[in-house]
């Protein structure tokens, strides 16, 4: 009875063996018998939309004068920039920032006796954001007529956008979509096999560079503002089965 017993079991631990090793090998295969592929979509296109700061200030010990020669450069630089051919509802000036400063004095032992105050700081900011690139950027390069004018104030370097970004994603995820096919095709053809159903696709992250630059790509996404000539790229990765 024992004998007969102990064979049954050998038997049936058999048989699961062998359905075991069976099913590993099935799956084995299965999931080899794939094909990975990564597509490119690229798009050179050129900016939309510029964004331009520029900083001024005036500083007296009287606060009252010190507002008074703000407001004058504040409306120098307003009347310059609608000679320009800027609009007015394009021209936006920040609140005014106030800062009180002062001149430490030290001893002949170079210890701290007092500080003094040398007047208020009154800082304001222009921004101007427009559709009109090259007449904006235009207008950053030549700030210095203000200079020259007696207006000290520092001019950001302008920021380029694209408003179009979310139609120009949509058409570079069908371009590299349609290059990882491409490639699966012709990798399949070369090993005399055909591709089956599409098992996973994966979207790489979306890069925004200058063009002909050397910007790095970066692992979270790139997103030049400082060219107004891009280059858009982006990656899908495609795994099809292989008949």
């Amino acid at each position: 009875m024992t004998k007969n017993l102990n064979a049954l079991i050998i038997g049936l631990s058999i048989i699961i063996t062998a359905g075991i090793l069976a099913h590993s090998f099935k799956t084995r295969n299965k999931l080899n018998n794939t094909i990975s592929v990564t597509g490119l979509g690229k798009q050179d296109f050129v900016s939309d939309l510029i964004v331009w700061n520029g900083r001024f200030m005036e500083k007296s010990t009287n606060l009252k004068e010190a507002y008074a020669g703000l407001d004058k450069k504040r409306e120098y630089i307003k009347n310059y920039l609608l000679s320009k051919g800027i609009k007015m509802d394009k021209i936006v000036f920040s609140s005014v920032n106030i800062e009180k400063e002062y001149d430490d004095e030290f001893n002949n032992e170079g210890k701290k006796i007092k500080s003094v105050f040398t007047g208020y700081a009154l800082h304001q900011s222009v921004q101007i954001e427009s559709n009109e690139v090259d007449k904006v950027e235009n207008i950053s390069r030549q700030i210095t007529e203000l200079i020259n004018a007696g207006i000290e104030i520092y001019s950001d370097m302008p920021q380029y956008y694209y408003t179009k970004l979310a139609e120009l994603k949509i058409r570079m995820i069908a371009e590299a979509t349609k290059d990882a096919n491409l490639r699966a095709q012709k990798i399949a053809s070369n090993a005399q096999a055909s591709i089956g159903h599409l098992k996973n696709a994966d979207m790489g992250v979306f890069q925004i560079t200058g063009q002909n630059s050397s910007e790095d790509y970066s692992a979270g996404g790139s997103f030049n503002t400082t060219s107004k000539r891009k280059t858009a790229s982006i990656t899908i990765k495609l795994e099809y089965e292989v008949n």
